[in-house]
């Protein structure tokens, strides 16, 4: 069976790892987005409902309002118990003009009917009729003569038009708002009608003939108050196919229908005060449509996703398999070599690193033997005082010697010299041989927890040997045991006379190399002690330790800062401090001159540097060198540093600190004086003056005896007493030019600082 490579089975996983989830998101995304355009339309369609009821019901209230205005009007009841004659012409013309009142653009009324039974008459638009003689008499008696007092009912348009006018009609129905006459009685004899023309409400419909959907009002018996068509008006719901009716009982809701053998969905919405259904039907075939169109658009958006996620599929396995196929190169391993062996390339690289393990193996061992030989070099160093301080400690950790380092208290070096092969059965040329047994010796008798590696130094084994033991007698006894033990075994083994150097004890690692010079003085007292001794260096230095004077360089560092700083405090403690460690040594007369001359040097250098001539700092003629020679005490020579060098200096780096510090002060007074209306803060000088903030906040209050936010405040309130003085410009206006957020802020501080308002202050000043 043929073996894919491992880039071909990446390219596959990841084709199907594309491939499956935008499969899974595209179909979820269809079948979401059919369903969400269903809801989104529903609910769309019941909203549109809710508002055009809203408008509807809107309009039916202003038409009641304006109708009850007119009941409860005089002229209306004066007109009520009258037969209106002739004579009450006057009285015709009020009611007539409060009838045509009522008929106005907001109200849609086309006229308003006022019949009185029992006088006899009918008001309409068209004019002043006798009741029982006018066309539609019947009718009209018969809504006087309904159970309810007010009620809305779509009645024909022709029953409020007389005969003369009767075309004028422009829909076939009306609706009215009917109220009986008068009020307050039990048995009323008229009625007023205000009557709208169902068309003039088609607008409220928001019909769209370019779709497929229909809305249309119903009264509570089913009958078509509202509709696109005006001919559907007045009959019942079925005319429209929709034969559902019954569904119709609750306040809303949607289902779906069958009307004229097509599908659809029907949205309705019961008024609460009319009792008016509100419906609206939606085509399922266009809906369908519309889910069609996201269905070809999700389908090309899923293939166009494909197609990308399959090319980052590929660019990806191929990114991935970069790094395998680097690893083949660099192992030298070819393809096909790994087909034919019906590998893949894991493999391959497995039985590489296998390799590399086994050569690793070989190398450590070989590395191990390097090791100790670096480790014995370092050593070397370090007793020959070649390592620096702060890193000697590091390096004994890296070569293993931390548990050492961490437990031993106290210290000393021990120093081996073979007296003499005179007399031996050893040659001069075994010297080298016979220093590397004595090595051996002592890395086999004294315990590993107790020393460092040995190392071989001019034909001297040295070791530093250490311990726990805090008692200094202790620490002495055991450790001139252990080296008289030493001594016997190489006696007894090697035939060999060897003497034996101690330093003093010390806590320190870093005085190594001092031990090591102690232990070798040691054994310079063989010339007069003889061979094969074990000395101690207290014995000849009445224990002090070897004299090693080190030039304190990081004090001569400290004190070139502080100078540089111009720091008088620091500076001199400073001195002080580097006098100390030099006087103490003990030391002739003459060798106190060195360091001394090596202090007057480096700040003659400063001097150079910083570009400060010798006559800023002296006088007289001479030469310094020269002055400092002829000084005989350490306050003299104190003092003479202090007064004639370093003071001086101090003074010319203070001098130039105060002019940098006014041109930095002089640049921040100018910012705020340009910017004081803006935002203007600490930082933003900081940034244009490219310093710290901090650094020129400290600067700032020292060149002017304020804070900058101080400086910045008081300039502005002199601008603005300014500005109050000179002008008429609003204390509003004032706040905001001044960065106030609100003026309130503003007249508080302003009466804080003078003790009275901004307005105050300018009329004050305006006056005088």
């Amino acid at each position: 069976m043929r073996s894919f490579s491992f880039l071909t089975k990446m390219t596959i996983f990841g084709f199907l790892l594309s491939t499956l989830p935008v499969l899974f998101i595209g179909i979820f995304s269809y079948v979401t987005a059919s369903s969400e355009i269903q809801k989104d339309v529903n609910k769309g369609k019941y909203q549109l409902l809710v508002q055009i009821n809203a408008n509807v019901e809107q309009i039916l209230t202003t038409v009641n309002h304006t109708l009850n205005q007119v009941i409860n009007s005089n002229v209306l009841k004066q007109t009520m118990n009258s037969p209106l004659n002739v004579s009450d012409f006057k009285l015709y013309g009020n009611l007539r003009d409060e009838l045509l009142h009522m008929q106005s653009f907001d109200t849609k009324l086309e006229d308003v009917v006022l019949i009185n039974n029992r006088h006899n008459w009918m008001i309409k638009n068209s004019g002043l009729y006798r009741f029982d003689q006018y066309p539609y008499h019947e009718q009209l008696t018969g809504l006087i003569d309904s159970k309810n007092d007010t009620s809305w009912v779509m009645n024909p348009s022709a029953w409020f038009y007389s005969e003369e006018s009767a075309d004028s009609s422009r829909c076939e129905y009306s609706i009215s708002l009917i109220k009986k006459l008068p009020v307050t009685e039990r048995n009323p004899y008229g009625l007023i009608m205000a009557n709208i023309p169902s068309c003039s409400l088609q607008a409220l419909l928001q019909y769209d003939p370019e779709q497929s959907d229909t809305t249309l009002v119903l009264d509570d018996k089913h009958h078509i108050l509202l509709h696109p068509d005006h001919s559907m008006i007045g009959k019942n719901v079925s005319v429209v196919g929709f034969d559902d009716d019954q569904k119709l009982t609750g306040p809303s809701g949607q289902f779906r229908s069958l009307l004229n053998q097509q599908e659809y969905s029907v949205t309705y919405y019961k008024s609460p005060s009319s009792g008016w259904i509100y419906l609206s039907f939606t085509s399922i075939a266009s809906l369908t449509k519309e889910s069609k169109k996201i269905g070809i658009y999700t389908l090309v958006l899923c293939l166009f996703m494909l197609l990308v996620t399959m090319l980052l599929a590929w660019l990806g396995s191929r990114k991935m398999y970069s790094p395998i196929e680097m690893l083949l190169k660099q192992m030298n391993v070819r393809t096909p070599e790994i087909r034919q062996k019906r590998k893949n390339e894991f493999q391959a690289i497995g039985e590489q690193i296998q390799q590399l393990f086994q050569s690793k193996t070989r190398l450590e061992s070989e590395l191990q033997q390097y090791l100790k030989q670096v480790r014995t070099l370092f050593l070397a160093k370090a007793f020959q005082g070649q390592v620096k301080n702060n890193e000697l400690t590091e390096q004994l950790e890296r070569f293993g010697y931390s548990e050492q380092l961490q437990a031993w208290d106290v210290m000393a070096a021990v120093t081996i010299q073979i007296d003499s092969l005179e007399g031996t059965r050893y040659e001069k040329q075994d010297t080298e041989l016979l220093l590397f047994a004595i090595h051996n010796m002592i890395e086999e008798l004294i315990p590993e927890p107790n020393r460092l590696g040995s190392v071989t130094i001019d034909h001297t084994v040295v070791t530093l040997f250490g311990s726990t033991s805090v008692e200094n007698v202790d620490f002495k006894t055991a450790l001139f045991e252990l080296t008289e033990h030493l001594q016997q075994q190489i006696q007894s083994l090697l035939e060999l006379t060897i003497s034996i150097g101690i330093s003093l004890p010390f806590e320190s690692m870093t005085q190594i190399s001092l031990a090591y010079q102690e232990g070798l003085d040691a054994l310079k007292h063989r010339l007069k002690l003889g061979e094969g001794i074990v000395i101690q260096y207290e014995n000849l230095n009445q224990g002090k330790h070897y004299l090693n004077i080190r030039y304190p360089n990081h004090l001569e560092n400290d004190l070139v800062d502080a100078i540089k700083l111009a720091d008088k405090e620091k500076s001199k403690e400073l001195l002080h401090c580097f006098l100390v460690p030099v006087f103490s040594a003990e030391m002739s007369p003459q060798d106190y001159h060195l360091p001394l001359v090596r202090l007057l040097n480096s700040m003659l250098v400063v001097k150079q540097e910083s570009g400060i001539s010798l006559n800023q700092i002296r006088q007289g003629k001479g030469s310094l060198f020269e002055e400092l020679l002829k000084l005989n005490t350490v306050k003299e020579i104190e003092d003479w540093f202090w007064n004639k060098v370093i003071q001086p200096m101090i003074h010319i780096f203070a001098d130039r600190q105060d002019a940098q510090y006014h041109n930095i002060s002089e640049k921040m007074i100018d910012l705020i004086h340009n910017h004081y209306d803006t935002d203007l803060s600490l930082e933003d000088c900081a940034t244009r003056l490219n310093y710290n903030a901090n650094y020129l906040s400290s600067v700032f209050r020292k060149e002017t005896n304020t804070s900058f936010s101080e400086y910045l405040a008081a300039y502005r309130f002199s601008m603005a007493k300014k500005w109050l003085r000179e002008t008429d410009t609003p204390v509003k206006d004032i706040a905001a030019r001044l960065c106030y957020n609100n003026p309130q802020n503003f007249i508080r501080s302003f009466r804080k600082l003078e003790g009275i308002t901004p307005g105050q202050y300018r009329e004050k000043h305006v006056s005088s």
